[in-house]
């Protein structure tokens, strides 16, 4: 009985070596992306792009057809279709069923592309990998007329060998010709972006000025022609329009230089052209290129225009000493509102990756940095105004990233807020019942502590004025201590009114404002609402703020009668005008009571705090909300009344409606 080989069997049999392209049909994320069929089109493309990167080609034409294959054609040379000289096979089929094989590996003078998209060579052959089918036509320029010749492959295989007629109807014709079939098993959709190929295909003709580049629906007969001879800056113009409402910050940037036969480090032709363009707000636009192959990852060129712009920029604002003290640029705030199109010729690319979306050539940083430098700063100087613009905007980037650098987050341990040492919190956790007192002082708060009910009103005392946070930075909120212990009592993080806030950890149902009943506690009061409004809008909205109002002053009659004496609180002197006239009409004579202002809530005992403000049955809440008012008139309001730089808006608006208030001083 034969003995069965065990699962687990390891041997030289286990080894298998993948040939040709089977490596790329096993794992074709390693060579191409598979979101969609595009890339392997664009390897197609960028062939065509080549030809006409070295001057060869003029028109470039892609067809979607309607079985769902595309075509590319050009009117380049037309790829060599001779028996290759060491393997002895027409060489247009080694071009299409090998990996690292192409004319883009030698680069000296003699070299048929001299620039191109890079070194590795996998190009057109995982096209045809991953294709059903791959027909190719390629017209050469012969003796006797232009030699056509065919060629078709199924799977990567050739299933139709190469044949060649001349042609002599059309002698001056040379060019290639490639027809592909995607095969659908290797991608998540079969459907190729219309707007991801449109942008591909009129990148390159803002690349190629003076090539012409179609793209034709076979199944709608609808055709896109681009040709620019504006290059760089009508297409960044046009992004930027699109991407932004906002103009730019300094008219468009743009420059290119190349290396001549005698510079030093750099091969002849290598380089770089430009356009850069900075706005204040928007989206930014960035595109680059390497040999006219996209790099949507940037790479070593960016970094290269990215020290260019700063060594530039840097230099103008310390020749004019704009910098501000303890502030000190950095190349990224400088970069931070910067769109541009960067398109770098180098000789010898070397790419992350086979799909070549980011370049890693070191000597690319020098190269762009050396050329993008020196114009850029020439060009400032020459500009004085926009300089000085551009450097406003940088020292704001910059100063934006110290704040950034300051953030103060809340204290916590062990992952769970700690709650601040000064509350002193309440005995139930029912948020319908629960309510937080924020005490204007800490006697205040000493009283308001003696005078709570402590199994539902918790006590917070803040010490002095809060700081005005109108114009704080969310990030910066907690360096303020008494922020800080605000939020981590309440249990909910700052937040924005465009936000739906996490109230999830809300502990108290109601927060109200306890301050003293003179102007300075009604300043309280404001910091406090404009740290609510501002920073916790979901909580007036959630209608959990209030402002408690404790008395003004405090009139004491004497007993007359059945009456025993009577202390009775007023808010304001509008209730105290009203409390006189209800004694007089008691019968009381004029001066038998006697008037006592609370200089503040420290004044008032336990009880009587809990008897006037703290006590639900006889106090007076009043709830916080927008009411009649959107959100944006409100906002309108407290930044004319609360913001730095609006000193002469308030002065204006103080003019007009100061005859309104009653200030009690």
């Amino acid at each position: 009985m034969a003995t069965k080989k065990p699962v687990s069997d390891y041997s030289e049999a286990s080894i298998r070596v993948l040939k040709g392209l089977e490596p790329v049909k096993q794992r074709p994320g390693m060579y191409t992306r598979t979101e969609n069929p595009l890339h392997i089109i664009q390897e197609v493309i960028d062939n065509a792009s080549d030809e006409a990167l070295g001057g060869h080609c003029k028109n470039i034409i892609v067809t979607q057809n309607a079985d769902g294959s595309i075509t590319v054609e050009d009117d380049g040379r037309g790829i060599p279709v001779g028996l290759h000289p060491e393997e002895g096979v027409p060489t247009v089929e080694i071009v299409f069923t090998r990996l690292h094989a192409g004319g883009k590996f030698d680069k000296g003078s003699g070299g048929a592309y001299a620039f191109s998209g890079g070194l590795h060579g996998v190009g057109v052959s995982v096209t045809n990998a991953l294709s059903k089918r791959l027909e190719i036509t390629v017209w050469r320029k012969e003796p006797d007329g232009t030699g056509l010749h065919k060629l078709a492959f199924e799977h990567g295989d050739v299933v139709e060998p190469l044949s060649s007629v001349v042609a002599p109807r059309d002698g001056k014709k040379s060019g290639t010709r490639v027809t592909a079939w995607p095969d659908a098993k290797y991608f998540d959709s079969p459907a190729i972006s219309q707007t991801e190929l449109q942008r591909l295909l009129r990148s390159k003709a803002v690349l190629l000025p003076g090539v012409t580049v179609t793209l034709t629906n076979a199944k709608t007969g609808e055709s896109q022609v681009w040709q620019y001879n504006d290059g760089l800056r009508g297409y960044l113009t046009e992004a930027l329009a699109q991407a932004t409402d906002s103009e730019t910050l300094i008219p468009l940037f743009e420059g290119a230089q190349f290396a001549g036969p005698d510079a030093e480090g750099f091969a002849e032709g290598e380089g770089a052209a430009w356009v850069v363009a900075w706005t204040e707000q928007g989206a930014v636009v960035r595109e680059s290129y390497v040999n006219l192959i996209p790099t949507p990852n940037g790479g070593t060129h960016e970094s290269g225009l990215r020290d260019g712009l700063y060594g530039a920029v840097k230099n103008f604002v310390e020749m004019h000493s704009l910098l501000p003290k303890g502030v000190k640029l950095l190349p990224e705030d400088v970069f931070a509102r910067v769109s541009f199109v960067l398109s770098a010729k180098v000789l010898d690319p070397q790419f992350q990756g086979q799909i070549k979306e980011r370049l890693n050539s070191r000597d690319a940083v020098r190269l762009v940095s050396t050329y993008s430098k020196p114009a850029l700063e020439l060009w400032l100087n020459h500009h004085v105004d926009y300089g000085k613009k551009l450097a406003e905007l940088v020292i704001k980037q910059a100063q934006s990233r110290l704040r950034s650098l300051q953030k103060v987050e809340k204290k916590k341990s062990s992952g769970v807020a700690v709650l601040p040492g000064k509350l002193t919190d309440c005995e139930s956790s029912d948020v319908a019942r629960t309510e937080l007192f924020l005490v204007e002082g800490d006697s205040a708060g000493g009283s308001a502590k003696m005078g709570r009910d402590k199994e539902f009103q918790a006590i917070l005392p803040l010490r002095g004025k809060v700081l005005n946070s109108w114009e704080t930075d969310r990030d910066r909120l907690f360096a303020n201590n008494e922020i800080h212990d605000i939020s981590v009592a309440i249990g909910v993080d700052p937040h924005n009114a465009d936000t739906m806030p996490d109230l999830s950890g809300l502990r108290y149902g109601k927060i109200c404002i306890l301050s003293d009943a003179d102007v300075d506690g009604s300043h309280i009061q404001v910091l406090l609402l404009t740290l609510f409004f501002k920073h916790f809008p979901g909580l007036i909205a959630n209608g959990n703020i209030c402002i408690a109002r404790p008395p003004l002053y405090r009139v004491d009659a004497p007993a007359r009668g059945k009456k025993p004496i009577q202390k009775l609180y007023a808010l304001d002197a509008g209730e105290l005008v009203a409390i006189e006239d209800k004694l007089r009409k008691d019968g009381l004579k004029e001066g038998a009571w006697s008037i006592s202002r609370f200089k503040g809530l420290g004044e008032m005992n336990a009880e009587q705090l809990w008897e006037t403000t703290m006590n639900p049955d006889t106090r007076r809440l009043l709830p916080v909300s927008l009411g009649a008012y959107a959100h944006g008139e409100s906002s309108a309001r407290f930044n004319m009344l609360m913001g730095k730089g609006e000193a002469a808006a308030r002065r204006a608006w103080i003019e007009e409606h100061g005859n309104e208030a009653e200030a009690d001083i």
